[in-house]
């Protein structure tokens, strides 16, 4: 079985197709998601000590922290959706 990995950074990969959003930890409501997944041991923090960019929550409902940036994520994430289906005739 072939996995689509997504670099999150400094080595860290999650696998894309587990991915249901990645977002900015700047809200009020994403700092609740991630002290929730801390306290239910869903949390994974892959930022290495650095500042926390960008939270990326999956299907498992678990919560990955990673310390680039969110646009940067997903623009990794199309490009390796693109990669994978392939082009498109438009």
């Amino acid at each position: 079985m072939d996995y689509n990995l997504l670099n999150i950074g400094f080595g860290g990969t999650i696998v894309a197709d587990q991915v249901i959003a990645i977002v900015a930890p700047n809200s009020a409501p994403m700092k609740r998601l991630k002290d929730e997944a801390r306290d239910d041991k869903r949390l994974i923090d892959a930022t290495h000590g650095r500042k926390t960019r960008s939270i990326i929550v999956t299907k498992t409902n678990h919560i990955f922290l990673s310390a680039i940036q969110s646009d940067t994520i997903s623009q990794r994430f199309t490009q390796l959706m693109q990669q994978v289906s392939g082009p498109q005739n438009k």
